[in-house]
């Protein structure tokens, strides 16, 4: 009987190890900075011109952004990307829609995202603190004095979005495009949608967590998207996904919108468009006219009166 018993808390361990292994080898693998992109775009391919920052986070890094300024501006939209692609200079074409609507934008380059410092993707989890150092240099420009500041972001810059919103007050709403609900969500929905059975996810899902736990500390276990979204407060907030999306499924805009106040609005999109945009449109969003409306009308509702 001892040595069954041995025999199973050795397999159990085992398993336990391999669990465990799992998602410490892809979260790593994907965290692993600094991600260098193939393609960075200038604001001058947009017709626009920018000014590039160097901002200082409470945590000591440098974090490259692009400012493109308007004049008398409606609000500044910090734009964020995702884990690994595109560089948020692709979204210069929205800064380009955005000022023909009144609006600044500040697109932020997160950390381990070159040529930002830092050498691992904080999956959200640390984030927070670029968009605050942004925030702040914001608020220290007597030309932004009194200008509302929203914060967009796509996939884990959404996520960021949320959480960024959670933590600073001065944030007078959120885009947010294709985010997960948690980083655990999104490891287990996607085992899930390859094909693998729902009873093995669902095992995995603790394991997730705890290298969560380990890699980003004991908080981080409480620092989702989905718990985050219901201190907004009646702050208004766009939360967008596609009904296919492959890279974040579907489950997480349900699980956001399930825990976000009655006000915040949404748009969900048939197809697998994890950008939204189709790769034809993201560099120019002003060419695909639902888009455009959906984001601007937005905008203008909450903040159409300010500025121009």
């Amino acid at each position: 009987m001892n040595r069954v018993l041995k025999t199973c808390l050795f397999a159990l361990g085992l398993m336990s190890i391999v669990l465990l292994a799992i998602p410490a080898l892809v979260t790593s693998h994907m965290t692993k900075g600094p991600v260098v992109f193939g393609r960075v775009y200038t604001a001058e391919e947009f017709g626009l011109t920018s000014n590039r920052l160097s901002l200082s986070t409470s945590d000591g890094l440098n974090i490259v952004a692009y400012e493109v300024q308007t004049q008398n501006p409606k609000a500044i939209v910090i734009f964020l990307s995702g884990i690994h692609n595109p560089s948020v200079t692709a979204f210069f074409g929205h800064s380009k829609m955005l000022e023909q609507h009144g609006y600044a934008s500040m697109l932020v380059e997160m950390r381990a995202h070159a040529p930002s410092d830092g050498r691992k993707i904080a999956l959200g989890y640390r984030e927070h603190m670029d968009v605050a150092a942004a925030v702040e240099y914001i608020q220290s420009e007597q030309r932004y004095h009194g200008v509302p500041i929203v914060v967009y972001g796509v996939s884990m810059g959404g996520a960021t979005a949320i959480n960024a919103a959670a933590r600073i007050p001065e944030i007078a709403a959120v885009i947010s495009v294709s985010a997960y609900s948690s980083w655990e969500d999104a490891f287990c929905d996607n085992i899930v949608g390859v094909g693998a059975p729902r009873l093995y996810a669902t095992v995995q899902k603790p394991f997730v967590q705890a290298y969560i736990a380990i890699a980003y500390g004991l908080d981080s276990l409480v620092d989702s998207p989905k718990n985050n979204i219901s201190k907004l407060g009646q702050r208004p907030a766009l939360i967008i996904h596609s009904t296919d999306d492959s890279q974040v499924r579907f489950g997480s805009f349900e699980r956001l919108v399930a825990n976000a106040p009655e006000h915040v609005e949404t748009w969900v999109k048939q197809g697998d468009y994890h950008f939204i945009l189709a790769a034809e449109t993201f560099l120019h969003p002003d060419q695909d006219d639902e888009y455009h409306a959906r984001i601007t009308e937005f905008l203008e509702m909450h903040f159409g009166g300010f500025g121009n």
